[in-house]
């Protein structure tokens, strides 16, 4: 006989709409301005029990949105007390879902990454976790002392943290695969708060739990991975092209520029190698590109014109990787266009290079500031290394800023 049956649903009791106890805890809930959901019947008994009477159940479901309809009529600050297990912290995330899916949400004016005004909907709701110590329940915590419950909903984590250290707890955030899937599932958590400052504030600590430029986040959010999509065609019509880039972040969209400048005339190197001796720069490396596949195309690009027995951009077509075929088909559409012999493009080209440095600097910084934080924590064993990086860092983006304010000056001349 299991410990609890489940009566199944009938056209009259519809356990998915109904909250175990919320008769009784429906005036509590508007008293305290704010509703706690345990996970079990006799959580809810013994809490209200010993006077906590603001507590509420799921009726042997996951949490649905019509149970959270019914609590946001009350109060829209809902308390998750669940178990720290895994089946617990999927109850959240699921709570988490019903909950952005129930609550209601208000229109906010912003521009989107082509600078076009739209409507951001933010979640009207205060959301927030307290996890059971000790593997115990609610029940059994308020036997054990019933203060340490009233601590344990005070001290609540918002549901954004809560998820942040759920998704990080025992992943190598070194991995940017890692790095990427926890960004994925919680800038959307982030981006429905009302409250533009608590926006920040939690970019800024995803970014140094990741390890990562808060630019990079901003990127990944607003304009989402490189999208491609077939173009509708009519019955009859030929097909341009076989694909289009459709959306892409800042870095991304400068690097293909760059590079598919060079991919068309591999030649120009050599000047943009001049250019920078000239400014006192190092020349171009592979390590100015963020991306795997630039980096690759780039890398035969250098190659082409460190030879002498092929044509240079033969040279690119024929030792292109298969990893880039597509990349490489994409880059020459896009610039088909230019005009390779204007100077206006050369100095476009060394303006831009002189752009993506310096942001690989500024982003390698922060990196190092991430680093220096969390070794002073453990002792400061690597502080001088960090420091002489960092002064090299910021030496770079110097020289970087007054080659900038040399090359303004030679165009407006």
């Amino acid at each position: 006989i299991p410990k609890f049956l489940n009566s199944p649903e009938t056209p009259i009791f519809s356990k998915g709409r109904l909250l175990y106890g919320l008769d009784r805890a429906r005036k509590p809930i508007r008293a305290n301005d704010q509703a706690v959901i345990v996970e079990g019947y006799l959580d809810v008994i013994a809490l209200h029990q010993a006077g906590y009477e603001n507590v509420v159940s799921p009726m042997g479901t996951a949490l649905t949105e019509d149970q959270l309809r019914l609590l946001k009529k009350s109060s829209r600050r809902i308390v998750l007390a669940l178990d720290p297990d895994t089946a617990g912290q999927k109850a959240v995330l699921r709570g988490l879902d019903a909950a952005r899916s129930a609550m209601d949400r208000e229109g906010e004016l912003g521009f989107d990454a082509r600078g076009l005004l739209r409507n951001e909907a933010r979640l009207q709701a205060d959301l927030r976790v307290a996890t059971m110590p000790d593997d115990l329940d609610p029940d059994e915590i308020v036997a054990r002392d019933k203060e340490e419950w009233k601590k344990l909903i005070e001290n609540a984590k918002p549901i954004v943290t809560h998820v942040m250290d759920s998704l990080a707890a025992g992943q190598n955030l070194n991995d940017a695969k890692v790095k990427n899937q926890i960004a994925a599932q919680v800038l959307p958590l982030i981006e429905d708060l009302p409250s533009p400052m608590e926006r920040d504030t939690y970019r800024q600590a995803l970014a140094r739990m990741l390890k990562v430029d808060e630019r990079a986040l901003m990127g990944t959010q607003a304009q989402g991975p490189v999208v491609r999509r077939k173009p509708r065609v009519a019955a009859g019509q030929s097909q341009k092209s076989d694909m289009s880039v459709v959306a892409v972040n800042p870095t991304l969209r400068m690097e293909s520029y760059c590079l598919g400048v060079l991919f068309r005339k591999p030649e120009l190197l050599y000047r943009l190698d001049r250019k920078f001796q000239e400014f006192g720069l190092s020349p171009l490396a592979v390590e100015d590109f963020e991306y795997t596949d630039h980096q690759l195309l780039f890398g035969v690009i250098r190659l082409a014109v460190e030879q002498d027995e092929k044509d240079h951009h033969h040279y690119v077509i024929s030792h292109l990787p298969e990893a880039v075929n597509d990349l490489s088909k994409e880059l020459l559409v896009r610039t088909e266009k230019l005009d390779l012999m204007d100077d206006k493009l050369m100095e476009e080209l060394l303006a831009r290079f002189m752009d993506l440095r310096r942001a690989n600097a500024m982003a390698n910084n922060n990196q190092i500031r991430f680093l220096q934080e969390e070794d002073q924590q453990q002792g400061g064993e690597n502080m001088k290394m960090y420091r002489e990086q960092t002064t090299q860092l910021s030496k770079l983006i110097h020289n970087l800023d007054q080659a900038k304010r040399k090359l303004s000056s030679k165009r407006q001349a």
